[in-house]
C-alpha cells in the first residue's frame, strides 16, 4: 500500500492520541468523517496499523525505575546447544517488569527496556535474572534520569 499525506497526517494525529474519534480526526483535517475511518481501515488492514495503546504514568503506578540494558551474547556458553539471539530475546521478555527487548546490530547484542520499583528491584532483574539466562555474556544498565 502507497501512503499519501491524508493517510500520513492521520497516522501523525493517531500517534498524538489514538483515542480520537474519526469526527475529531475529521475536524482536525478537514476531511469527511468517511474519508477517515477507511482510511484507518485500510491502514489496519495493511497492518500499517498494528494496535493501539496508551501511554501509562508508571511513576503513578508504582514502577517510577526506568532503565535501558544493552546485552552481549556469548553464542558458545552452552557447547550442547546453539545460542540464538532471538530465543534469548524470547526468555528475556518473559521477566515481568521488561517492556520490549530489541535486536540490534553493532557492539550490544539485544537492548532491553525495564521498569522497576526501585533499585533494589532493577539490581534483581539484571543480576539475578538477566545474567542467569544461558547465552547472556554482558550488560550494560543505563538508568533514565528524565523523560522530555
Amino acid at each position: 500500500m502507497k501512503l499519501d499525506d491524508k493517510d500520513r497526517a492521520i497516522i501523525r494525529e493517531l500517534l498524538k492520541n489514538s483515542k480520537q474519534t474519526t469526527s475529531q480526526l475529521g475536524k482536525k483535517l478537514n476531511m469527511p468523517i468517511t474519508t477517515v475511518h477507511n482510511r484507518i481501515k485500510k491502514l489496519e488492514k495493511e497492518q500499517i496499523i498494528r494496535h493501539y495503546t496508551v501511554n501509562l504514568d508508571y511513576k503513578k503506578l508504582g514502577q517510577p525505575i526506568l532503565a535501558f540494558i544493552g546485552v552481549t551474547i556469548n553464542y558458545q556458553a552452552d557447547p550442547k546447544k546453539l545460542i540464538n539471539q532471538t530465543e534469548i530475546a524470547k526468555e528475556i521478555k518473559k521477566i515481568s517488569c521488561v517492556q520490549e527487548c530489541t535486536i540490534m546490530t553493532g557492539g550490544t547484542d539485544l537492548m532491553v527496556k525495564v521498569l522497576a520499583s526501585d533499585i533494589m528491584e532493577l539490581n534483581d532483574i539484571v543480576t539475578e535474572r538477566l545474567r542467569n539466562i544461558v547465552g547472556v555474556d554482558k550488560t550494560q544498565t543505563a538508568i533514565v534520569l528524565k523523560e522530555v
